[in-house]
């Protein structure tokens, strides 16, 4: 296993080798090696990573309120997106994992993939100091800023329907991506809402959450 080819692919080279190994051990592997796990590692990445997120939301959209920067951070600093990251780059090829965690496929489950993004940020924050890290961090999340400002101050039309439709009791409510066209800088998707296997509505958006949204403001006016 080259950890150097996981270096080219996040366009980092690790002074020290040791840190990269760290950040990429999983606790059930550390415990049967008798080594150090990336948890604290991990510890010190999210504080790091809300930190330049943070400040680069302050910067880049300063016409945002501190309630929607506050909305727009957690939109992109959450697991979804760190796997996003940690999938980009094949984290699953260099994650050290234990034998259970192994067979069951543990080197690509989301939590222990999105963890072992923000113990790499640590990493390169102890082998380089805070600019490398930020370098790191704006580069995987930029664009995935981008999109969210698209969204964000929307009104939740999606938590609406569910407590309009779920006034008389419990209801399945199911969100389908049913197109996709265009080429990958302008993508356009269309998404149909589903009520106990009942098509409500369909809506159409630059992202699949702008898509699933509208389909659910078309379903409430709807009804």
């Amino acid at each position: 296993m080259k950890l150097q080819e996981l270096e080219k692919e996040i366009g980092y080279v690790f002074q020290n080798k040791e840190l990269l190994k760290t950040a990429l051990t999983h606790s059930s592997y550390a415990y049967e090696h008798h080594e150090q796990s990336n948890e604290k590692l991990e510890f010190l990445g999210d504080s790091i990573l809300e930190f330049i997120s943070s400040k680069y939301l302050y910067n880049h959209y300063p016409e945002l309120a501190e309630g929607k920067l506050t909305k727009l951070r957690a939109d992109i600093v959450c697991e979804k997106s760190l796997y996003k990251i940690a999938k980009k780059h094949h984290f699953e090829k260099y994650l050290f994992v234990g034998k259970s965690e192994s067979q069951n496929h543990g080197n690509t489950r989301p939590t222990i993939m999105a963890d072992s993004v923000e113990a790499l940020i640590a990493a390169i924050y102890f082998d380089s100091g805070l600019e490398e890290a930020e370098k790191f961090i704006i580069a995987n999340l930029e664009e995935e800023a981008k999109i969210a400002s698209q969204n964000v101050g929307q009104k939740d039309y999606k938590t609406v329907l569910q407590e309009k439709l779920q006034e008389k009791g419990e209801v399945h409510i199911e969100y389908t991506i049913i197109k996709e066209e265009g080429p990958d800088h302008d993508k356009k998707f269309t998404a149909e809402v589903k009520c106990n296997g009942k098509k409500l509505a369909q809506g159409e958006g630059k992202t699949k959450k702008a898509a699933e949204m509208e389909a659910a403001r078309k379903a409430m006016n709807e009804k």
